[in-house]
């Protein structure tokens, strides 16, 4: 039996804007031309808002699927975009119960869930192997008399 866990997350990157910083002209070297018969024309500052030094801010999507087995195996895969950042990495059940808490309530219960039927069988796969070790010390004990 599987179960899937799918979160989908959006992180927030912060970028400043820098304006650049004005660049110093050379002076022209005099030119040997005929003197122009119009006046040079002042430049008119443009019509608008100055550009804003304000933060901007952008979403990335990050998609981490946790898929955990009946027998308390953990796989994590993460995707940025439609690349694949991480492949089945195993991960420990501690590990994926602590995050799950971090996450939300609602994830931790279905979660929690997930690994507790986990040690349910953990635990009566352990009754029967230490009934099974108890019949076996029994039986050799019965052939050392």
């Amino acid at each position: 039996m599987s179960d899937t866990l799918t979160e989908v997350q959006a992180v927030e990157e912060t970028v400043v804007e820098e304006t650049p910083a004005p660049v110093a002209e050379a002076p022209e070297a005099p030119k040997a031309e005929a003197p122009k018969t119009e006046a040079p024309k002042a430049e008119k500052p443009k019509a608008g808002r100055p550009k804003s030094t304000a933060k901007k801010t952008r979403t990335v999507e990050l998609t981490l699927t946790v898929t955990g087995t009946a027998e308390g195996e953990w796989q994590a895969d993460l995707v940025h975009g439609t690349q694949r950042v991480v492949s089945g990495l195993v991960i420990p059940a501690i590990a994926v119960a602590k995050a799950a808490k971090e996450l939300h309530e609602d994830i931790a219960e279905g979660i929690e869930g997930v690994l507790e039927a986990a040690r349910d069988q953990h635990r009566t796969r352990m009754e029967e192997l230490e009934a099974e070790l108890a019949k076996v010390k029994a039986q050799l004990a019965e052939l050392s008399e």
